[in-house]
């Protein structure tokens, strides 16, 4: 049985891109009342440049059970072949982080979820039990809060964030960290281990390219883009503004 990493680090080499394609629903913004439709073409359009695609809970739940259906209808179209990250940002420990997995993972079949770190190892205990699966715990957010808690300096001279990275280096064909680009330089990205990184933060963020530039890494990475593909320039297709940004990745990162 192939591991998460190897699935994701297969679809980065056959469809030559790094492009994590979000999927962040927001009625309000929608050119169009048929929700489902405009997900459909999403996809179907990003697809070919996308190394993964990642929905995030949160729009779905917003929307109720519909919300809840419309996931679950929405993971039927994505092919196969193409890993699915569900960022739901669970932090829970015991039976309950158990049905979080059971849901995530049995349930729904995804590939990976984002998790929270801050209840320790334990979190991920129920996770792992799923060996084809992965996680990406919480390592440094593309928000300014970042600093209260995960950029903190401990007496020792390392930051909150290496603690996590020791987590996930533990197992790395399985755990992964999310690492903002809003956030990031030089100086962090030498302290993070050689694990799947999952980096937010390009497009609508502001997040800078340029500072992954010169990594020599062999764990798979991709970079999320969730409003710039699905928002911005709306006279753009999804096809389009995801080939642009799977290009600018591919610049930097090969």
């Amino acid at each position: 049985m192939s591991s998460y990493a190897d699935k994701l680090a297969e679809r980065i080499e056959s469809a030559e891109t790094r492009l994590c394609v979000g999927l962040d629903p927001r009625p309000d913004q929608h050119p169009t009342d048929d929700l489902e439709a405009w997900l459909q073409e999403v996809i179907e359009e990003t697809a070919e440049f996308a190394a993964a695609f990642k929905p995030n809970i949160a729009y779905f739940e917003a929307l109720g059970v519909e919300g809840y259906q419309l996931l679950e209808d929405l993971l039927t179209w994505i092919p196969e072949e193409i890993p699915v990250i569900l960022d739901c940002k669970r932090g829970d420990i015991g039976v309950t982080q158990e049905y979080y997995a059971k849901a995530y993972f049995g349930r729904w079949d995804v590939d990976a979820v984002t998790l929270s770190p801050y209840l320790g190892a334990q979190t991920m205990g129920p996770f792992l039990e799923y060996p084809d699966k992965g996680v990406y715990l919480l390592g440094i957010t593309t928000n300014e809060g970042s600093k209260d808690i995960q950029r903190k300096e401990l007496i020792d001279g390392r930051s909150v964030y290496e603690l996590v990275g020791k987590m996930a280096q533990k197992r790395p064909e399985q755990v992964g960290m999310v690492l903002g680009l809003t956030n990031v330089d030089e100086e962090i990205l030498d302290r993070v281990p050689d694990v799947p990184l999952l980096i937010p933060g390009l497009g609508a963020q502001g997040g800078d390219l340029d500072a992954l530039a010169g990594q020599t890494r062999s764990a798979p990475n991709i970079v999320n883009v969730s409003r710039g593909i699905l928002y911005h320039e709306p006279k753009r297709s999804f096809a389009e503004k995801a080939e642009d940004y799977a290009n600018q990745i591919t610049e930097v990162l090969g």
